[in-house]
């Protein structure tokens, strides 16, 4: 016997959009109940009984509308803050805001270190410059000084060499000075 598939045909598929959904698709209101409290009085498999009131894993069309208990209006955005306070501890939340508010208090005091040093160094490195560019300018007039005592010295060697040759080579046999 052969048998036969058929392909059916592709059905479109709605797919939700990224978009937030406004917020009239998702009322908050009160409602007449409060979710159950679970505790040990009895569990058994697949049903639950607390307080009078018998929770099963039976159909879901009429579990919570049979029940015979009602819940005057509570409203669910309470409850479900209250038991977040009870369940939410802070503590570390708070240890870590304090770490980060310390880590930024030490942060901005090196911050505000670095730029007093920078500012100190700006003004020593300009206090360095004023006396390098005094003592590049004295050394410039030591020079001239030099060269002018040298132009001095060459004019009156030459002079008393011209004037007194005798004396001149018998004092610089004396006091023989190498110029090299």
């Amino acid at each position: 016997m052969t048998t036969q598939h058929y392909q059916t045909p592709a059905l479109p598929i709605n797919v939700p959009s990224k978009a937030p959904a406004p917020a009239s698709l998702y009322p908050i209101s009160r409602v007449s109940g409060s979710p159950p409290d679970l505790s040990d009085t009895s569990t058994t498999a697949g049903s639950r009984t607390s307080a009078g009131v018998s929770y099963g894993s039976g159909s879901l069309s009429g579990d919570y509308e049979s029940s015979s208990v009602s819940y005057s209006g509570v409203d669910v955005v309470d409850v479900l803050s209250d038991r977040m306070q009870n369940t939410f501890d802070p503590t570390p939340l708070d240890r870590g805001l304090a770490m980060q508010a310390q880590t930024s208090g030490q942060l901005n005091a090196k911050q505000r270190e670095l730029l007093e040093l920078q500012a100190l160094a700006q003004r020593r490195l300009k206090g360095v410059r004023a006396n390098f560019s005094d003592g590049i300018k004295v050394a410039r007039e030591t020079k001239r000084d030099l060269e002018w005592t040298q132009k001095r010295v060459n004019a009156l060697k030459t002079k008393a060499e011209s004037v007194h040759p005798e004396e001149y080579r018998r004092a610089s046999r004396k006091y023989t000075y190498d110029d090299n």
